[in-house]
């Protein structure tokens, strides 16, 4: 089942007060994500990203083209209530607490007192927020507006979230957090989309990712299609390596480089560094570790960013 599917979705925006002009921020977007996957829509600054949620969020209105979320339109009443949406940059009321914002926003889901209470408190808890929960908003760090932002997102127990840079202001126990957060969301059935600049947690997360460049939709698919996952290169670090040995590996690999006691050399292939090995114990040196390296996304990304741009 599609939970949200956009057929030529298109947004051109009027800038200019003397010379009125148009810039199209989203260019005949073809996309559509399932049931329970956790989707990324990745791209530069610029790329179309945010308006392709403020699209799907009926904040802004196409130019052309149409969006269904939950098989419904976009702009019908019945999906505001299936869906939790957190902003790039969530602002809130500066005097309310973390706990009256949480009651707040059950209140416009209509739940009930003792459900807006039970929820509030299972979800301070879950964002690591119940100590700060009776504090004020404007006494909060960004990344505690995050926290709080992403349980208001979650307080109506939404089929459909859409996170717009979720991880923005989180330190790396945060960060680790929120991946597994929305680990425990598709668990549980929910469907995830997400725009991220941090592609190593879109890559550790997403079953399928999308890459948006001048708002044009450049790729989409499982990672697992659009990344060469062979093996590229081993990477091998050695310790107790003597000058013979370093030369050794000097002149069959295609990158040495010493980092304090250690020795980091990348080969072309296993078999390189299998042939290797024997001149390795025999010199006496110790291998720390042997890594396989396969494309990653973000060079997946930056080189297919370039070639759109060249075209």
């Amino acid at each position: 089942m599609l939970v949200v599917e956009t057929v030529g979705l298109t947004k051109d925006y009027d800038y200019g007060h003397i010379k009125r002009s148009r810039r199209r921020a989203l260019d005949h977007l073809d996309l559509s994500v399932e049931q329970g996957e956790i989707f990324g829509l990745i791209g530069p600054n610029g790329a179309g990203k945010t308006t392709t949620l403020k699209l799907l969020m009926g904040l802004v209105f196409p130019t052309s083209g149409s969006a269904t979320i939950l098989g419904l339109p976009v702009d019908d009443p019945e999906v505001k209530s299936q869906i939790g949406y957190l902003p790039e940059q969530p602002y809130f009321y500066d005097y309310l607490t973390g706990r009256e914002l949480l009651h707040h926003f059950g209140e416009l889901f209509g739940l009930s007192k003792p459900v807006r209470k039970q929820r509030a408190e299972a979800l301070l808890e879950k964002v690591g927020m119940s100590e700060a929960a009776d504090e004020p908003l404007r006494k909060y760090s960004k990344g505690m507006t995050q926290r709080i932002g992403i349980a208001q997102t979650l307080m109506n127990e939404p089929k459909l979230v859409f996170l717009d840079e979720p991880m923005s202001g989180l330190d790396p126990v945060g960060r680790r957090e929120m991946t597994s957060l929305v680990r425990e969301l598709q668990r549980s059935g929910v469907t995830v989309f997400f725009c991220s600049h941090i592609l190593p947690d879109v890559e550790a997360l997403c079953d399928r990712v999308a890459i948006l460049n001048q708002g044009k939709l450049i790729e989409s698919g499982r990672l697992s299609e659009i990344l060469d996952v062979s093996i590229r290169s081993v990477s091998v670090v050695l310790e107790d390596v003597g000058e013979s040995l370093e030369r050794a590996c000097t002149e069959c690999a295609i990158d040495v480089h010493r980092v304090g006691a250690r020795l980091e050399v990348s080969f072309a292939e296993g078999a390189d560094f299998d042939r290797l090995l024997p001149a390795v114990i025999e010199g006496g040196a110790r291998v720390v570790s042997v890594t396989p390296v396969k494309q990653r996304l973000e060079e997946h990304f930056v080189r297919e960013v370039e070639r759109a741009g060249e075209s």
